[in-house]
């Protein structure tokens, strides 16, 4: 097995591109190398993409931020900007793992990972977040929704790696929210995860909204019809059941040791349910 840490995206992508055989990038690598240790990869090729200055910063960018693939959680959790502005992001971000492991998760890694149940995700895709994904064809820009496409798989190509992410502007009266269950009280894996994120005119009106749900499906899914429940609503209990039918419709879960396929899907409406009420507490106060 060979290791690099380039530092450059050029570099990255060349040894990415060229790998003759398994090529893995290393983030935070709280995924890779307990999957490493435990047998499930070998990889040839490890990349390190720590060294590359883009993957390690959060900057402000277009009234929003950009934030490197690589960036710690708990880096991350310390912002006090981004937890100001996006506070549901953040805490999705805060539940990955134990103090330990916030040294050195991050939402790249998360994300890539292609795990149906990451926290990170549905508020990833709730917010909007963009990924920057650097490749032997040049920089593309992803929504955060489309880099899943299976468990464990993603829709990057050979030599393809994602580089940071833009965490959007946000207008006033806005607010976001995650929330998972889990069957203990810290350090497991959702059983159900939501994420919402909504906008209110002056009126108190929705003019904006996001909903997604994890590890109910395949990959982590927009519910476009809970984001249709929101949009022209006072977000109140009509819509908020509208909401909750929605994210249980689109619920496509597996039956196993944390929960049933019933189960998920009843929970998934729940906490779709609480997740907008407390993104809309925040944007009333907002």
């Amino acid at each position: 097995m060979q290791y690099a840490t380039p530092d450059t995206i050029d570099a990255a992508v060349g040894l990415l591109a060229g790998a003759a055989g398994n090529a893995r990038v290393l983030a935070g690598g709280t995924d890779l190398l307990v999957q490493m240790r435990s047998g499930m990869l070998a990889p040839d090729l490890i990349v390190d993409i720590k060294y590359i200055s883009e993957t390690r910063a959060i900057t402000p960018e277009a009234g929003g931020f950009r934030i490197g693939a690589a960036v710690a959680g708990a880096e991350l959790t310390e912002h006090p900007d981004v937890k100001n502005v996006w506070p549901g992001v953040v805490e999705s971000v805060d539940l990955i793992g134990s103090t330990q492991i916030q040294g050195r998760a991050s939402m790249g890694g998360n994300l890539c990972n292609a795990s149906p149940a990451a926290d990170s995700v549905p508020a990833m895709i709730a917010a909007g977040m963009v990924a920057k994904v650097a490749g032997p064809g040049g920089v593309r820009e992803v929504p955060v929704e489309e880099i899943c496409t299976a468990p464990g798989q993603t829709s990057l190509a050979k030599g393809e790696f994602v580089v940071s992410f833009f965490l959007p502007a946000r207008p006033a009266h806005s607010g976001d929210a995650y929330l998972r269950f889990i069957p203990r009280t810290e350090m497991d894996i959702a059983v159900v995860g939501a994420g919402v994120s909504l906008t209110l005119d002056e009126s108190g009106t929705c003019t904006a909204a996001r909903v997604a749900v994890g590890a109910v499906a395949p990959t982590v899914l927009l519910v476009p019809d809970g984001i249709a429940a929101l949009i022209g609503s006072k977000v109140d209990d009509e819509a908020l059941d509208k909401l909750a039918a929605a994210a249980r419709a689109v619920c496509n879960p597996i039956n196993d040791k944390r929960g049933t396929i019933e189960y998920r899907i009843k929970v998934a409406g729940v906490l779709a349910q609480r997740a907008a009420k407390i993104a809309l507490e925040r944007a009333r106060n907002n």
